[in-house]
């Protein structure tokens, strides 16, 4: 993606009611971190409102174009919104040097139907959706995709699995699980019920007992 750049300025004044009237103007108050070090900058609202539209919520660095020539790169480190309107309030960024390595984390995008859904009824499950990468600033992924399609049931992929660019370091613990196809249940077949044998009925065996007590009634000829 194609580097943005913004016009920045210091901000010397601070304040809820400075930064409420910031917004009636159009401009959002920010702060640039480097370092342990903070500097409150403001920046108009509708150029950091394209910018965060066309990153997507991937990580894009940002020249910051300040008065005189001073342009430092950033990423944005968060951004707020009003919870009720989804006006952009307040962003948070964080300054880098093309020449540092830095942490990031990079969202993860599942690609492709798995063959084991599609030829063995098996069902798609996710693991993690993003992980975190160390490297320089000109080589953050925006993000990683990861290719589902010859996933057979009961396979699954790892962080290990991932491939990526040289000289992006995964921080990532490499067993975590990214996808996997678990297999179809088996439909479980109620056993047959023991077969008993047919109970001799009552009136008979009182029948049988009745004639006993009086075959020995009978006296002796």
């Amino acid at each position: 993606m194609e580097r943005i750049s913004i016009k920045a300025e210091k901000r010397e004044a601070a304040g809820k009611g400075v930064a409420r009237s910031l917004r009636r103007k159009g401009i959002i108050p920010a702060v640039l971190y480097r370092e342990g070090s903070s500097l409150p900058i403001q920046l108009d609202k509708a150029e950091l409102g394209r910018f965060l539209h066309r990153s997507g919520g991937e990580q894009v660095i940002v020249s910051l174009a300040f008065p005189g020539g001073d342009n430092r790169l950033a990423l944005v480190k968060d951004y707020q919104v009003d919870p009720v309107n989804r006006e952009l309030l307040h962003t948070d960024f964080f300054e880098v040097s093309l020449k540092e390595m830095i942490k990031v984390v990079a969202a993860i995008r599942v690609m492709g139907e798995p063959i084991g859904v599609k030829r063995d009824g098996g069902a798609l499950q996710y693991g993690i959706s993003q992980i975190e990468v160390e490297c320089l600033p000109d080589s953050i992924p925006g993000h990683i995709e990861v290719d589902v399609s010859g996933l057979a049931a009961g396979h699954s992929i790892h962080v290990r699995d991932l491939s990526l660019p040289e000289g992006i370091k995964v921080l990532t613990p490499s067993e975590e699980v990214v996808a996997l196809v678990a297999a179809p249940k088996e439909e479980e077949v109620a056993p047959a019920a023991p077969v008993e044998e047919a109970a001799e009925p009552e009136v008979i065996k009182k029948g049988k007992e009745k004639e006993e007590e009086e075959a020995k009634a009978k006296p002796e000829k």
